[in-house]
């Protein structure tokens, strides 16, 4: 099975990082969040990835162009203008990527990366700005099952602040940061039919407002709940709150 990466939006809410590289390629423990993503995804199994590019989509490119410089120790000898890669840490993937355009909407680049999707039974999708301990293989088989065109993960998003528990006017104790407020939103996380992109007439199509609200209202979308950890990436604070679990050692999102 092939899973479908978004990753070409300019990232506007956390341009601290973005005026230099694409959103999926900032940093969490010095390997960029669309590592982690597709990390994830090869837990399960899944190791054929497509690329949707965009914005400064040059520099994910020269990423997996040069993945050995990234993750090994190099010994280069100028004068033979040779170079020596040590213990090369090489992952199971096959990467394409695809220039889906600048100004492309999210609908508009996956159908843009058809294709190469076009023939498989069924793909993952997602963003490529945010992590979950999901159980992807979980949500595949749960897809096959119910034999509908679509099916998305809903979460339980995180609450920003911490509750009181009360008994009337008095303090009990605290909870901190709780997930949500009992209402389950879209997690970013799709295994979806390739009849899906019928559905998508041009670039200027949202996945979100268009293709994913014609399935819900013909029927053809299923939840799959997800009440573990999810947290995407679309401020600074969340940034760092993702590389602290990193550094603490116990990150949810590592199950490799």
């Amino acid at each position: 099975m092939k899973a479908v990466i978004l990753a070409g939006g300019l990232g506007t809410r956390i341009s601290e990082e973005t005026h230099l590289k694409p959103k999926p390629m900032i940093e969490i423990g010095g390997r960029p969040i669309l590592w982690h993503i597709m990390k994830s995804y090869s837990a399960h199994g899944v190791n054929d990835f497509v690329i949707c590019c965009g914005y400064k989509g040059y520099l994910i490119k020269e990423y997996f162009a040069n993945y050995f410089l990234h993750m090994s120790d190099v010994t280069i000898d100028m004068q033979k203008n040779h170079m020596e890669v040590h213990e090369r840490h090489a992952e199971p993937w096959k990467v394409t990527l695809v220039d889906t355009g600048e100004e492309t909407m999210t609908g508009g680049r996956l159908k843009r990366v058809a294709p190469y999707i076009q023939d498989e039974e069924a793909f993952c999708f997602t963003y490529g700005d945010g992590v979950s301990d999901l159980d992807i293989t979980a949500s595949i088989n749960f897809h096959r099952s119910h034999g509908k065109l679509a099916t998305v993960t809903a979460v339980l998003p995180p609450a920003r602040y911490g509750v009181l528990q009360r008994n009337g006017d008095e303090v009990l104790g605290f909870i901190e940061k709780p997930r949500g407020d009992g209402g389950w939103i879209n997690g970013g996380f799709f295994v979806l039919s390739p009849k899906v992109l019928d559905l998508i007439e041009h670039d200027g199509i949202s996945w979100e407002q268009g293709p994913l609200a014609g399935l819900a209202s013909g029927q053809q979308l299923m939840a799959f709940e997800h009440a573990g950890f999810w947290q995407p990436m679309d401020t600074l604070r969340e940034k760092n709150l993702l590389e602290e679990l990193w550094q603490s050692g116990s990150a949810p999102w590592r199950k490799w």
